[in-house]
């Protein structure tokens, strides 16, 4: 690193993670840098949503895990989240009975909380305040998981499958939400959609087997179609179907 290179918002190295008695992330190292979108990219099963529950410590972890040049390792899920790491998990996990307004004032953290860049990424969302959440949709419900991870004045999110089962015009909407709100905090994105990560990300880590596999630009991975096949299983080529 150069005197030049800004420190990493997150700094991962030689992370492993166990669920019961199996290890379920074997050694991973990333970093996250500020003003930036990684995604963190691989087939089913390779164990990226157990990457992101580690440095979360929401599953048994080993290794080193920095946010902001300080170890976050041995504090517990809530501290880590005080200290500023946002959250958007795969499944919502939206408070169903509870209208949308209060599902937001829940989330709030700081003194101030953004609710005027939640209602400028999230018309929609304002208008259905009253509603209770889980009478919403599914695209709903995620700019719901969104709108209160961007509430708070958070160093990093680490987002989950934000387009996972969304028709396509909502995975076009949340697209946009998560290019906007990469412009006031840096994200770590699992996302299986290419289209999607490839519009979203400078840098992309992909995991095999809860191994790191290839980490580097965004754009020279997807450059590289026989690269993109062979890591993913997938055409990478924009108009690949």
């Amino acid at each position: 690193m150069t005197a030049d290179t800004p420190i990493p918002v997150l700094r991962v190295r030689h992370l492993r993670a166990w669920i019961g008695a199996q290890q379920v992330v074997e050694d991973v190292s990333l970093e996250v840098r500020p003003g930036r979108v990684t995604a963190l990219l691989g087939r089913n099963g390779a164990g990226k949503t157990s990457t992101i529950k580690a440095i979360l410590g929401l599953v048994d972890r080993r290794g080193e895990v920095e946010l902001d040049g300080t170890r976050i390792e041995r504090m517990p899920t809530h501290r880590i989240v005080q200290r500023g790491v946002g959250y958007v998990p795969e499944d919502r996990e939206v408070f169903a009975s509870l209208s949308v307004a209060e599902n937001l004032r829940l989330a709030e953290r700081d003194a101030r909380p953004r609710r005027e860049l939640v209602a400028e990424l999230f018309p929609d969302i304002a208008a259905r305040a009253a509603q209770p959440a889980g009478t919403l949709s599914g695209g709903q419900q995620q700019m719901v998981s969104l709108a209160r991870a961007l509430l708070n004045d958070n160093r990093i999110l680490l987002v989950d499958e934000p387009t996972k089962g969304l028709a396509p015009k909502i995975v076009t909407e949340v697209a946009a939400a998560l290019e906007r709100a990469a412009e006031v905090v840096p994200i770590l994105l699992v996302e299986q959609n290419l289209e999607v990560a490839r519009r979203l990300a400078a840098d992309v880590v992909v995991i095999e087997s809860g191994r790191v596999a290839h980490a580097g630009p965004a754009e020279e991975l997807f450059a590289d179609e026989e690269r993109v096949l062979r890591l993913l299983g997938v055409h990478g080529s924009a108009d690949a179907a």
